[in-house]
């Protein structure tokens, strides 16, 4: 069982950034991939930037690349998103995730454990 909670989320201009982190409960932390997604009102649930259980290696939906960085702290139990230069499109509620397989994946289906989700507002 892991239990996750974001924070660090809030109101910024277009062109800033914020940076999210995502606190994970339990011993296995490590054991799993981790993954941001983030959903816009009317919209379905997208994914963002995943990191794979090491933190080698890291996915980016294609919007994002460049502006935005995943990474985790495996004895910190903490996995963060730094977002930069901001758009008013990237306004939506970001959700952590961790799923136990063995590949990192942009399906979110595929995710076992969900937080409650940060709001992310940028204003034009």
């Amino acid at each position: 069982q892991v239990q996750l909670v974001e924070s660090g989320g809030g109101l910024v201009q277009a062109g800033g950034s914020l940076r999210l982190s995502c606190a994970a409960s339990g011993r296995t932390f490590s054991s799993y991939s981790m993954g941001w997604f983030r959903q816009a009102p009317g919209k379905e649930r997208e994914f963002v930037a995943a990191v794979t259980r090491s933190g080698r290696t890291t996915y980016y939906k294609d919007s994002v690349k460049g502006r935005f960085t995943i990474s985790r702290n495996n004895a910190k139990n903490m996995v963060y998103l730094q977002m930069n230069s901001l758009k008013p499109e990237d306004t939506a509620v970001y959700y952590c995730a961790a799923d136990s397989g063995l590949v990192s994946t942009s399906e979110p289906s595929n995710y076992d454990y969900w937080g409650q989700g940060t709001q992310v507002t940028v204003s034009s």
